[in-house]
């Protein structure tokens, strides 16, 4: 694999390492979440992150092998350009379901 592309899945895991340590130790409750804006703007930034990360890696190798790839960049592309639009649901569903999905294929790519 690329160094730069290895590079990019680690700041992709990282990202999402970070947003699951930002519920470390309690529950996930969506209540707490909705609550907390300091903690809906971290998940934000760790997405924007995330999208970021693959876009630069689908620039170097376009047919790169991540499962929903684009959707994570079109999200990102979301968050940034359609900030308006974010709702804490939206986030929500990223925190519970997509975040994982997406570290559990990152460590995938990276063990290979």
């Amino acid at each position: 694999m690329d160094e730069i592309i290895e590079k990019h899945l680690y700041d992709v895991l990282n990202a999402a390492n970070e947003v699951e340590q930002f519920f470390d130790g309690k529950p996930k409750l969506f209540e707490d979440f909705q609550q907390s804006k300091l903690l809906q703007r971290a998940v934000e930034r760790n997405v924007e992150i995330m999208g970021e990360a693959i876009n630069r890696i689908l620039k170097i190798e376009p047919d790169f092998e991540l499962p929903n790839a684009k959707a994570i960049i079109n999200t990102r592309n979301r968050v940034i350009h359609g900030y308006d639009s974010v709702t804490t649901e939206f986030l929500w569903g990223l925190v519970i379901i997509h975040i994982p999905a997406l570290k559990a294929d990152v460590e995938k790519l990276l063990v290979k």
